[in-house]
């Protein structure tokens, strides 16, 4: 597990797939992500059976919100998102990254920003990348706010790139390098 001050990262778990199709399915959360039709758990079921084939590296690891202290003091923990490195480069020692805070009642708190970091200084120290990168809707201000405190540049954007809410939307490329943090 990766520890931060208030978050933990940690292996995604099958008992955690429902609380995935439940914010998959959220108009809300969906829109700042590349779905577009409704999840069933049965597709999630396959998705989580697929991503563990995939390198242990670029597993999906779910973000848990410290909650307090249990009666025996074991600290409680609560699940409210995802986040991922994807199609690591070795050769170039690039990753994309990819982030879901899906738990609404914790947008705007700075958990994603906090969870960014500490994928981005895993990636960095522990997996040596030089370079991690991501895309983010124009009209996602929050996210695009959150890779910004968490050192992220924007390099790029890709025009019209997105339809999305009945128009085209840019899509914006920002990445941070080894050398930025």
């Amino acid at each position: 597990m990766i520890y931060g001050e208030r978050i933990r990262l940690r292996a995604v778990e099958k008992p955690d797939l429902p609380h995935f199709v439940e914010w998959l399915n959220d108009p809300e959360v969906y829109d700042g992500l590349l779905i577009h039709n409704p999840l069933s758990l049965t597709e999630e079921e396959g998705w989580y059976e697929r991503m563990l084939m995939r390198p242990a590296q670029q597993h999906v690891m779910a973000i848990d919100v410290k909650q307090g202290l249990a009666d025996q003091g074991e600290t409680v923990w609560r699940m409210i998102g995802s986040l991922a490195f994807d199609d690591i480069d070795w050769r170039n020692r690039a990753a994309e990254l990819g982030i879901m805070i899906g738990d609404k009642s914790f947008w705007n708190q700075g958990y994603g920003t906090e969870a960014v970091r500490l994928l981005v200084d895993h990636g960095f120290n522990t997996l040596k990348l030089h370079r991690i990168f991501l895309h983010v809707f124009e009209t996602n201000p929050r996210a695009i706010r959150a890779y910004k405190k968490a050192g992220f540049i924007e390099e790029g954007r890709e025009r019209q790139a997105e339809f999305r809410g009945g128009r085209y939307i840019d899509v914006l490329r920002m990445s941070i390098l080894r050398s930025d943090s």
